[in-house]
């Protein structure tokens, strides 16, 4: 199976080991396509948007858009997963039933599941549990008519 990969967040307070391990694995993964493995340390959704935000801003301010056709893609364009595609499901391990600031935007329209399982006991037993739940979903998008 193939993985992509992403990283968010702060690196500065990162050692330097666990930098370089980061950047390998972004290296190696970097043209895979089909599955994406997210790791989010030190992120946090509020700040991605202001800092999406502040890059609108500065769009606007060097004249590249005008604010009056500021559009959701713009919004997506400026998030650190603009590379990607949102995530058709979020798991949440340890039964806690809530986002807790993350992908705040992207997970609009994801199919949540809720595992009882600290995240260093999760299994392939539990992945498949997940992936049981998500195909039973009948998956509602949403839309606006016009």
């Amino acid at each position: 199976m193939e993985f992509g990969s992403g990283y968010w967040g702060g690196r500065a307070n990162l050692t330097p080991d666990l930098r370089q391990l980061i950047e390998d694995v972004e290296l190696q993964t970097r043209d895979n396509d089909r599955l994406f493995l997210n790791i989010a340390f030190n992120y946090g959704g509020r700040d991605e948007l202001a800092r999406a935000c502040r890059g609108i801003v500065q769009d606007v301010l060097a004249g590249k858009q005008s604010q009056d056709e500021i559009t959701e893609e713009d919004i997506a364009r400026h998030l650190d997963t603009a590379f990607m595609p949102d995530p058709d499901i979020i798991l949440r391990t340890s039964g806690e039933q809530r986002l807790s600031n993350f992908l705040l935007w992207q997970s609009a329209y994801s199919e949540f599941i809720v595992l009882d399982v600290l995240w260093p006991d999760f299994t392939q037993e539990h992945l498949e549990e997940a992936l049981r739940i998500y195909h039973n979903r009948e998956r509602r998008q949403g839309g606006v008519n016009a």
